[in-house]
């Protein structure tokens, strides 16, 4: 029976990478911190790994010290991982270096991010992981939550019988904190693939005075270059052995992995380029498209080095006649952005045409009407090194958008505003959890964070679906909007895309009368014209009666449960406790025991504003219409 988990990218990784290393040099740092947090309690807690001891974890003074770590116990052949992202990636540079001239088989998982230029940013792009690209390191790229699960398999596995770093890297925020609902795979399966041999070979290269041998000595002209060219064979090896663990683990998780995946038209003319998590948008804008009289397809990068052209090229339609390379990057003064350069060196002796462009920089939201306007380039203008999801009235490179193309895939999506340290990103992962493992409902949960984080905005993307959900950007036709303080409504447009009947829940200490005098024209008229349900709820005065103070993440989760009916209610609480006492009771039991109190007393505080002027009522949960997906 297939056994699914509801979990974000750094922990599938991090799950993956403590039965295959013996010790993790980490130094804590955004998006990358909660791989390193979860070696961390997987070892408290006595987890063994695949060569029967506990990891040890070792935490450095910088990201810097963190890979020296790793740099010195595969010298002294103890297999090994860090985990990191942006500057702290730049930081392991000079060691990446190292580790790919000595050949020793390190992993470094990085949620990908952007660097600092002009200003600081802590979303994601993939600056950093480009940065690197130069090192020797080779490098795996993902899609999903689900496919870094898969891709942290292979890059331990190839790493070992290559003899090479690998870099796994997967989109900050976007991917390493995105939560979704995967197949889990049982990872005592893997270690029959590890190859024996190559793993004594590291052991017996080991630093260690019953087997002295000489390394990291000063060489000259006449044998450093050739020192340098007899890597080659190992790098073209490593394209081999990474596609052989490709098709091992491809039928564990039964997955067709490739260092390119086709997707798409089998006679495409108009195909992109891509790699990250915008390639599960791409996928589902193309279902759209071919439906719709498009001829267009997607070239998935999953190993970006070493590149294969030859892998390249055989997944092309031979129909190909034009590519469009999306970067998530920008190269000043470069004649295009790295991938694009790839690509371009790739097809240089077809008859394709090529062009290069730029999105979702610091985690900028990338949607299908932008993903459409791509192909609609590539079909009409062909404009060169263009840019989606920014309007660039300066040097004009963005490309016009159609915003009327949406996507209806059906999925019953929420938006929950919060602001930082008031539990609702905990409450939406408990929902998320809770719908998950109950159902056999698919769920994603993502995460749009201010920099502030503590005190600033936080909003909640769920979506739910009979079927697996790929939609990496913004929820954009919410059936259900919760606003946790009501001066969002003066600062923010929450509701004008809600959909029609659906459904709205404020939190807020007015009273009917005051939140319907405070409404604005403009809030109104929507509420109004598409039917919305409207309910309020004074969470603050419930937690503070049952002990709470003025956290309400609880009470607003059982809220929001009892207004939905994709679970039982009465079942959801039970569900919503359980939760409740792993996130709660090491602070004490009767922090829990409020909160399992707030659970059990919030739709007595949840009442519904009628905008027509009839009388306002307490909400009756048996009352409710079922949600329809």
């Amino acid at each position: 029976m297939t056994k699914y988990k509801v979990l974000d990218a750094n922990e599938a990784v991090a799950r993956v990478a403590y039965k295959f290393i013996e010790l993790a040099g980490i130094y804590p740092i955004t998006p990358a911190s909660p791989m390193a947090e979860k070696i961390d309690v997987l070892s408290s807690n006595g987890e063994i790994n695949f060569f029967g001891n506990r990891v040890k974890v070792v935490e450095m003074q910088s990201e810097a010290g963190a890979v020296a770590t790793v740099h010195g116990a595969l010298q002294s052949g103890i297999l090994a991982s860090t985990f990191t992202a942006s500057q702290g990636l730049l930081l392991m540079i000079p060691t990446l270096y190292k580790l790919s001239g000595e050949m020793l088989p390190g992993v470094i998982h990085v949620a990908a991010r952007s660097l600092s230029t002009h200003s600081l940013s802590i979303f994601g792009d993939h600056q950093d992981i480009y940065s690197v690209r130069s090192t020797g390191v080779c490098m795996l790229s993902s899609s999903s939550v689900e496919e870094a699960y898969h891709m942290a398999m292979i890059a331990h596995l190839s790493s070992i019988k290559a003899s090479l770093p690998f870099v796994n890297f997967f989109d900050g925020f976007r991917t390493s904190h995105e939560i979704d609902k995967v197949k889990e795979v049982d990872l005592s399966r893997l270690e029959p693939l590890i190859d024996k041999k190559a793993l004594r070979n590291f052991r017996e290269r080991a630093l260690n005075n019953e087997n002295p041998n000489e390394r990291g000595t000063a060489e000259n002209d006449d044998i450093y270059f050739q020192n340098t060219e007899v890597r080659n064979k190992y790098y073209e090896d490593a394209v081999d052995i990474t596609i052989d663990y490709m098709k091992k683990v491809g039928k564990i998780v039964k997955k067709d992995y490739k260092p390119f995946n086709y997707y798409g038209s089998s006679t495409a003319k108009e195909v992109i380029v891509a790699m990250g998590s915008v390639c599960e948008c791409i996928e589902e804008t193309i279902d759209k498209l071919n439906d719709n009289g498009y001829n267009v397809g997607l070239i998935k990068v999953h190993l970006y080095r070493p590149f294969s052209i030859k892998h390249l090229l055989e997944v092309l339609p031979s129909t190909v006649e034009k590519v469009a390379v999306l970067d998530r990057t920008k190269e000043p003064g470069s004649s295009g952005e790295p991938l694009y350069l790839d690509v371009v060196n790739a097809l240089k002796d077809t008859n394709i045409k090529v062009i290069g462009g730029r999105y979702g920089l610091s985690s900028k939201n990338t949607t299908p009407s932008m993903i459409k306007a791509v192909y609609d380039n590539l079909n009409k203008n062909m404009k060169n090194n263009f840019t989606i999801g920014i309007n660039d009235d300066v040097t004009n490179l963005s490309l016009d958008i159609d915003n009327n193309f949406k996507l209806d895939n059906h999925n019953y999506q929420m938006l929950i505003y919060g602001y930082g340290s008031d539990g609702m990103v905990g409450t939406s992962k408990d929902i998320l959890k809770v719908i998950g493992d109950a159902t056999p409902k698919y769920v994603q949960g993502y995460f749009q964070y201010d920099s502030k984080k503590s005190g600033g905005v936080t909003v909640g993307h769920l979506r739910f679906s009979e079927s697996p959900i790929r939609s990496t950007y913004y929820v954009e036709n919410p059936r259900l909007v919760v606003v946790t303080k009501d001066s969002y409504l003066d600062d923010f447009d929450c509701l004008s895309n809600i959909q029609k009947n659906g459904i709205f829940i404020l939190n807020t200490t007015m009273t009917k009368e005051e939140f319907l005098d405070r409404l604005s024209d403009q809030n109104r008229h929507v509420l109004i014209d598409k039917k919305v349900k409207v309910y309020i709820i004074n969470a603050y005065e419930l937690a503070r009666k049952v002990g709470l103070k003025n956290k309400i993440s609880t009470i607003m989760e059982s809220a929001i449960m009892s207004l939905t009916t994709m679970l039982d209610y009465e079942f959801a609480k039970e569900k919503m406790k359980e939760y409740a006492k792993q996130r709660f009771f090491k602070k004490g039991p009767e922090i829990y025991e409020a909160n399992k109190e707030g659970i059990d007393k919030a739709t007595s505080y949840l009442e519904e504003v009628r905008l027509d002027g009839t009388d306002v009522c307490i909400v009756e949960v048996e009352e409710k219409t079922k949600d329809v997906f």
